[in-house]
């Protein structure tokens, strides 16, 4: 967890102490990054461990703000065991503009994400942006959150880390083609023939 946000931090995803990232640890422990913390220079010692209630159960620091954001997420999709919320910078210009990454046009972004629906504004570190996610969530693995930033999901942290990473890649080169005045749809078929495959992947057991 440290080093994803020290990588993120360097990659220009997130920004002093903004960002968070959460592990399901088992049934009743989840591993939250903490809160006031700048991103780049976090430790493995500074984790904060906290039950399925929020409340901490090892750690220094205070969790993440962002804490029932997590929780609410992991709480709804038994499959996924890591949340990566973040700022990217192209991806949430899309968020702040009220564009979601519409039409399908990358087959990585689709293979690594699917659809990247837009979440309507909660106010970030309370209830009501959980409320909003949770509308989401269930059905996708990458969010932009509108006027915030962008959630990914996996069933690791790697998993999660590299939709992070491929949400913000698609959005420069998303924007990138909107600049040059033209973005060519893929064709009905070719999404077709993309969704299948990740859903043939989203069944395949994982270790």
């Amino acid at each position: 967890m440290a080093q994803c946000c020290r990588q993120l931090a360097a990659r220009g995803l997130m920004a002093g102490r903004d960002g968070n990232l959460s592990v399901r640890l088992g049934p009743d422990r989840v591993l939250v990054t903490p809160s006031g913390v700048i991103k780049a220079l976090v430790t493995p010692a500074d984790m904060v461990a906290v039950d399925h209630l929020g409340r901490k159960r090892r750690g220094r620091h205070n969790p993440t703000s962002e804490l029932d954001l997590h929780l609410r997420i992991l709480g709804c999709r038994r499959d996924v065991n890591a949340v990566v919320h973040a700022h990217p910078p192209v991806a949430t210009g899309f968020a702040v503009a009220g564009q979601g990454f519409q039409p399908f046009v990358l087959p990585e972004l689709i293979l690594q994400c699917g659809h990247v629906p837009l979440v309507p504004y909660g106010t970030p570190g309370t209830p009501e942006l959980g409320d909003q996610v949770e509308r989401f969530i269930a059905e996708h693995d990458a969010l932009l959150l509108a006027n915030h930033g962008a959630v990914t999901v996996g069933r690791t942290l790697d998993a999660a880390w590299i939709r992070m990473e491929s949400l913000e890649h698609a959005a420069r080169i998303i924007w990138t083609a909107h600049t040059l005045g033209r973005v060519n749809e893929l064709t009905p078929d070719a999404l077709a023939r993309l969704a299948a495959a990740r859903a043939g992947e989203r069944r395949e057991p994982h270790a």
